[in-house]
């Protein structure tokens, strides 16, 4: 989170990407920083343990909606 609000502060689109285990702390961290809409997209959790097919699957999942997110940047 540190780095997308860091990108963020200097003008360049970034969006926070992790597991869906991990929703409420980037909200929590995200409002502490001072950033409580910066872009996030989450992934199904656990990724842990899985292939590198599976972690592309993943990736697959939730591409559109990274791209979706940086590209309505302001």
């Amino acid at each position: 989170m540190h780095d997308i609000v860091d990108l963020e502060r200097r003008g360049v689109p970034g969006v926070f990407v992790a597991s869906a285990e991990f929703v409420q702390a980037a909200i929590s961290q995200s409002a502490s920083l001072g950033f409580p809409t910066v872009a996030r997209v989450f992934t199904p959790h656990p990724i842990q343990d899985r292939t590198d097919d599976e972690m592309r699957a993943y990736a697959d999942l939730v591409y559109d909606e990274i791209v979706a997110q940086i590209v309505a940047a302001p």
